[in-house]
């Protein structure tokens, strides 16, 4: 489930702002609107709801704040929290007491999560638009391994309707957002991750 947030992260950060109306129709030209319109929000926050791949269904809120910070907190019953502080990625599994780090700059969050958005169009493998859905398909080995992103966005205003990943076992997790707020104030105690005392804590309990 780690492995799968942290891509699908990179999917839903890449496109969660919403993109004025656009004449663009090729796939140059969006993928330069989606880049320019990117840094006109640096903080953003909504609801989300996933369903994984054997149909499960869950959901919760999102809070971004570039350069690197993020929120992802799972309404009950799932009990995961995932953070970033704008270097470290923090998985914690509340029910269990645990927590897992990841370097942000080795995650595919890091395309996403800077001041300007780092896209190499070489990891575009498909742009589609069609009259009611427009598609984009990511995918690079050396950021997502095997496996594929799939956005889809309303083609007149861009705004993002949701996103699926493929991951090299063929399984698929999909995500909706909705309710996105845009250029708003999140505290910045939303963002912290005390590494220091969790490490205290479970040398405590040893």
């Amino acid at each position: 489930m780690i492995k799968t947030f942290l891509y699908f992260s990179a999917g839903t950060l890449l496109i969660f702002s919403t993109i004025a109306s656009s004449s663009a129709q090729t796939r140059d030209e969006t993928i330069a609107a989606i880049a320019k319109q990117f840094v006109k929000v640096p903080t953003m926050a909504g609801e989300f709801i996933q369903f994984g791949p054997k149909g499960n269904q869950t959901g919760g809120k999102f809070y971004i704040q570039r350069p690197g910070k993020i929120r992802f907190n799972y309404q009950d019953p799932t009990p995961i929290r995932i953070v970033s502080n704008g270097k470290t990625v923090a998985v914690n599994n509340r029910k269990l007491k645990t927590w897992d780090f990841y370097p942000l700059k080795k995650t595919p969050l890091s395309l996403v999560l800077g001041d300007k958005m780092a896209i190499d169009p070489k990891t575009i493998r498909e742009v589609r638009t069609d009259p009611d859905l427009t598609t984009i398909v990511m995918g690079d080995e050396k950021i997502f391994g095997n496996s594929i992103i799939t956005m889809m966005f309303d083609p007149r205003t861009f705004d993002l309707r949701q996103w699926v990943i493929k991951d090299a076992q063929g399984k698929e997790t999909t995500v909706m957002i909705f309710n996105v707020q845009k250029n708003i104030k999140i505290p910045a105690s939303y963002f912290k991750v005390n590494q220091l005392a969790i490490q205290r804590s479970k040398n405590t309990d040893r």
